[in-house]
């Protein structure tokens, strides 16, 4: 038996997956520009990917709680979740940040809390109360990355 053309030639890329069966492409050009966004971006560019992909999972969990979708909801909070602890709080230098980096550790740790709780009862008010909670800290980013593109490069010549 001849195997399926899908099979028989190699990804182009070392990175590449296959496209899974019955994906939804609109969800595949998304993690594509996902990926494309990441490999160029600057640190700066990277809190605010990391952000607004906070801001869509909540969206998201808020959507799926109020259409009763369970699993959906789960993965949405889950997703917030780990943006905040595995990407926000784990990029924190408390050492070098001082009070403001030990005062956002403290804050994401309360955010993880309180999305942990909306997860388990199902509570919308906890999800609206932390995107009031990052909101003031995004735009915050906005301003500090916008101020940060525009600002010139110095370089050290060294002879």
């Amino acid at each position: 038996m001849p195997k399926p053309r899908s099979e028989m030639y190699a990804p182009a890329s070392p990175f590449s997956r296959p496209i899974p069966a019955g994906a939804r492409l609109s969800g595949v050009y998304r993690q594509v520009g996902i990926e494309t966004s990441v490999s160029g971006a600057t640190p700066y560019d990277l809190v605010k990917l990391l952000l607004n992909g906070y801001f869509d999972a909540l969206v998201e969990a808020k959507s799926a709680m109020a259409s009763g979708d369970i699993a959906l909801k789960g993965r949405a909070l889950g997703r917030a979740t780990r943006i905040v602890e595995e990407g926000l709080k784990a990029s924190l230098d408390t050492s070098m940040g001082g009070e403001v980096a030990q005062n956002l550790h403290m804050l994401y740790g309360y955010i993880s809390v309180r999305l942990t709780h909306a997860n388990l009862k199902n509570d919308a008010a906890a999800i609206d109360e932390c995107v009031q909670l990052m909101t003031p800290i995004r735009e915050a980013w906005q301003g500090i990355a916008s101020q940060a593109s525009t600002a010139p490069i110095h370089k050290e010549v060294v002879a």
